[in-house]
């Protein structure tokens, strides 16, 4: 029996999006204190999620809830569409969950992500940031991946029909998606180069993989030389106990 309308899956292949969700906080200036704002609040912060260098991401997601934290009136604030952010006062650092709701024809569940809001400055710069009364980002890079998703969301992903195809596909092949491709569909590649507001590019990934690779180097030769180390001490050890007539064990 065939796939209901709108629900046959694309066999073998997963394809991600990439985004990236966090938050600003700024100090506010108490000689510019709106006057119906709380004594107690001493930051004004917004959380958001976007695409990386915000690019577009509402063609494959519909909604974005924000929970805060109870203290503040309506904390489950649900935002249907972008900017998908939302922009408060206050005074103390929390959790916010962040559930991410699908277009319909995703025919997908919500994923839920958390993010920690931050107002304090952290590491060898913390009190000169904090002097500067400098605006704190804190924010990360996700990739949702939609495995074998719907025919018809495929095609929104994609911006392309699906191909057909003969014999099975190869299962858990991982397609991109992001932006517009040489072809007219949609790629997922991030942009080649950092900028003022996105640090999230193909240099810096190949930075940081430069950077895992030296570590890993590192932990290797640590590894390496304790080995060394552990089997001097045994052999020493060994060498001590046929010096005092102690059965030795063979190995």
């Amino acid at each position: 029996m065939p796939a209901p309308a709108g629900t046959k899956r694309v066999k073998g292949v997963s394809i991600f999006r990439p985004f990236v969700f966090g938050s600003i906080a700024r100090p506010i200036d108490t000689n510019k204190k709106p006057p119906d704002l709380p004594a107690e609040h001493t930051h004004q912060w917004t959380v958001w999620v976007k695409g990386v260098d915000d690019e577009d991401i509402s063609y494959w997601l519909k909604k974005v809830q924000f929970k805060l934290h109870e203290t503040y009136a309506n904390s489950l604030r649900t935002v249907e569409g972008p900017p998908f952010e939302v922009t408060e006062t206050g005074w103390g650092e929390f959790e916010i969950q962040i559930k991410l709701y699908f277009v319909p024809e995703s025919n997908e569940k919500a994923q839920t992500i958390w993010h920690g809001l931050k107002f304090h400055p952290y590491g060898p710069d913390a009190e000169q940031q904090r002097e500067r009364r400098e605006p704190i980002i804190s924010q990360n890079y996700e990739e949702v991946i939609f495995n074998e998703p719907v025919e018809q969301f495929y095609e929104i992903l994609t911006g392309a029909p699906v191909q057909p195809t003969k014999g099975k596909g190869s299962k858990g092949s991982k397609l991109s998606g992001h932006g517009k491709g040489n072809d007219g569909g949609r790629t997922a590649e991030i942009p080649y180069a950092e900028s003022p507001g996105n640090p999230y590019s193909q240099k810096t990934e190949g930075k940081e993989l430069d950077r895992m690779g030296e570590a890993i180097k590192t932990v290797e030769q640590m590894v390496k030389e304790e080995r060394t180390k552990l089997a001097e001490r045994e052999a020493k050890l060994e060498s001590l106990k046929k010096m005092e007539g102690v059965p030795t064990k063979k190995k």
